[in-house]
């Protein structure tokens, strides 16, 4: 959904001094920098996106970008392993790392006057990462204790893991972010270290900041500290393109006090400026949930008491097939295949007889708060920009994905909705396990309705 927290928020600066500037600039080893002013606090924001995640890893080596993100904290031959995460904290900031399926991403805030000995911290471990094999295998066994809480023990990890499987037929689409369990078995820290050598690279890195700098000033210690680094060769990507929606089922067994279920499409994302059905399916996404006036929230959950919570969860921009997903509570007393059914009532009733001036009016004033709400943060400045980067696009184009999500017509809506058939569906349910002791399972809870595609 282009409007929801972290995957595509606001870039608009009418609120922001007239004198602020982006800069946006390509070192000469090929990596992209973008520095976007904002006087409001003596902070600053930097996000360093290198463009590899879960879908570039084949079968047999899943959760390498992610296991190489939780190494890139285990020091190089200047930082000692801890030492980064201890530096950042001592200058009062704050250090964090995510891995997607399409991204890494590693964000620190900081108050601006230490920006750049932050820079000089995330430019030594890009070319100087040597972590030790005793490190790797300690952290590993991490890994596979997260593993084991978010996928193989919780309901809505397991549900999402689940739905990908039975949702594509290419191995790296179908691959969680934190790899499969037989896969962490078998990696060594040499594959990651060939990972690292791989994709960790000025040429396929962006970095970016926001905050109360000067963008030229900030741009010289950029060079200063990245600009020597050398660039490398990135190899041949895997195919991203699946070969289209399939109807398929997936069920199984969790601890869990009550089922939940998630339905799927493979649909598509925005390539170019001007295609329709992308900015259509953003909408739609929006009009069936997001809010209380939205049909499954104001139909199904308030109205017949038959859910407990519906989530939808499209991404206009993704490298990826995306899928546009449902997911639901079932309410006590209620079959989850009834729910599923009712779902695919109000789908039928939007391609059939379409949507209403008043629903179009209430998505587009909702985005413009958002919008406007967003302006006040520059975690979501940064993200977005990261996000439209990453994707093709540049920080320049949110205006005019605005003004054409804006300008979605109640027909188009339609047509998307008929895209969302039965008999192309993918279906993932997680039930109860039977014979669960009450105080053993674990409720539900609509957190477990958002897809699970990034882990830290």
């Amino acid at each position: 959904m282009l409007l929801r927290p972290i995957t595509f928020l606001t870039l608009a600066t009418l609120s922001l001094p007239l004198a602020a500037e982006t800069l946006k600039h390509t070192l000469a080893n090929g990596m992209t920098v973008i520095i976007k002013e904002d006087k409001r606090a003596p902070v600053a924001v930097s996000r360093l996106w290198y463009r590899v995640g879960s879908i570039d890893e084949q079968p047999g080596k899943t959760g390498l970008s992610h296991a190489l993100e939780h190494m890139m904290f285990k020091g190089t031959q200047s930082v000692p392993a801890g030492e980064f995460s201890r530096r950042i904290a001592a200058l009062g900031g704050q250090d964090n790392a995510y891995t997607s399926r399409d991204s890494t991403v590693y964000v620190t805030d900081i108050a601006v006057r230490n920006l750049p000995e932050v820079l000089k911290l995330e430019a030594d471990r890009m070319a100087n990462l040597n972590f030790s094999d005793r490190d790797f295998a300690n952290e590993m066994n991490v890994i596979k204790e997260e593993r084991r809480m978010r996928s193989e023990d919780d309901p809505g990890g397991k549900l999402w893991e689940n739905l990908n499987l039975a949702a594509y037929r290419l191995p790296n689409l179908r691959a969680p972010v934190i790899g499969y369990r037989a896969d962490l078995d078998q990696l060594t820290a040499a594959d990651l270290r060939d990972w690292y050598r791989r994709w960790y690279a000025p040429n396929n890195a962006t970095l970016i900041i926001v905050g109360d700098v000067n963008a030229r000033q900030t741009l010289k210690t950029v060079e200063q500290h990245f600009g020597s680094l050398p660039k490398s060769t990135i190899g041949s990507r895997n195919q991203l393109e699946d070969s289209g929606s399939q109807a398929a089922e997936s069920t199984s067994e969790a601890l869990t006090a009550q089922p939940l279920f998630a339905l799927a499409w493979q649909v598509p994302s925005l390539k170019k400026m001007d295609e329709k059905m992308p900015y259509a399916l953003d909408v739609l996404s929006d009009i069936l949930s997001g809010d209380s006036s939205s049909r499954f929230d104001k139909n199904l959950i308030r109205g017949q008491e038959k859910a407990l919570g519906i989530n939808v969860s499209y991404d206009l921009l993704s490298r990826e097939t995306p899928l546009l997903t449902i997911s639901g509570l079932p309410a006590a007393g209620t079959d989850t295949r009834e729910l599923v059914a009712l779902v695919h009532q109000e789908i039928a009733d939007i391609a059939k007889n379409g949507v209403s001036r008043q629903e179009l009016q209430r998505i587009r004033r909702r985005s413009e708060a958002q919008e406007i709400y967003a302006r006040d943060s520059m975690t979501h400045q940064a993200a977005l920009i990261g996000m439209l980067e990453a994707n093709g696009f540049s920080y320049r184009d949110e205006a005019e994905i605005r003004r054409r999500l804006a300008a979605v017509t109640a027909a188009e809506v339609q047509a998307a909705a008929r895209l969302l058939q039965a008999e192309k569906q993918t279906l993932a349910i997680v039930n109860p396990r039977p014979g669960t002791p009450p105080q053993q399972a674990a409720p539900a809870t609509p957190a477990d309705l958002n897809p699970v595609d990034a882990t830290n």
